[in-house]
């Protein structure tokens, strides 16, 4: 579903790249963290993924189409949960749903689910109908997590999704994105979290210094300890 090719982004007068020869893939019904420090580039990648962010060079592909040459096509395949969680404050919470799913021809039916189902389930259905300039920090984040799925995106992005949300939503958004991969989707996300990345992750890709450190399978690594490996790596104690 997602292909990232030798993709490097160098930002104007910085002789230095952000992030450079960058490559791993996410297929359906798979579920692949971005693990790194702050810094390491992860965010850079994923704004660039979602088409947002130029880059200069490589390839990324969405669904098999171009996120440069076939941008309309590659994006209407994701949806995108925001590290800053930013929304339109004015708007409510279903008037904002309503917005984000017509932006991407979600149907009635989508559009009902979100705002019937996931909200009960979600817990913020009570202020759907609230202008979301009221809603506290969680609130936000729930309903920036619950936009992106409007039009059921082939691929979920996520930036720290977790940042935010109380344990029992938390534990909540692990199960919904580990059932979400299993119905045949692709979920890429970023997080520090890394308890939530060995529960939910098939696939982690370690980015150091704006490069690929490593790429691990858990599916083959079994008693993985991603703590440890995670600071030995980077304290520059495993190569890459």
């Amino acid at each position: 579903m997602l292909e990232v090719s030798d993709y490097s982004k160098k930002y104007r007068n910085n002789p230095n790249y952000s992030a450079r020869h960058i490559g791993f893939t996410v297929s359906e019904g798979e579920v692949v963290g971005l693990v790194g420090s702050n810094g390491a580039g992860k965010s850079t990648i994923i704004k660039s993924i979602i088409g947002v962010l130029p880059f200069t060079e490589g390839a990324i592909h969405v669904g098999g189409f171009d996120i440069v040459k076939q941008s309309e096509q590659a994006k209407k395949l994701i949806g995108y949960v925001p590290d800053d969680h930013s929304v339109y404050e004015k708007l409510t919470g279903r008037e904002y749903i309503n917005y984000i799913g017509s932006l991407y021809g979600a149907t009635k039916e989508q559009k009902r689910y979100i705002t019937d189902d996931l909200a009960v389930k979600f817990e913020i259905a009570h202020a759907l109908d609230v202008q979301i300039a009221g809603y506290s920090h969680g609130m936000r984040q729930k309903i920036c997590i619950l936009g992106a799925l409007t039009h059921e995106p082939k691929l979920w992005v996520l930036d720290e999704p977790m940042v935010g949300l109380d344990h029992q939503t938390m534990t909540l958004l692990c199960d919904f994105i580990r059932n979400y991969a299993d119905g045949g989707h692709s979920v890429l996300f970023s997080s520090h979290n890394l308890d939530v990345v060995q529960k939910v992750c098939d696939k982690i890709v370690f980015i150091r210094k704006g490069e690929v450190a490593d790429i691990v399978d858990l599916r083959r690594e079994e008693g993985f300890d991603l703590g440890k490996y995670y600071m030995e790596l980077n304290e520059g104690k495993r190569d890459a």
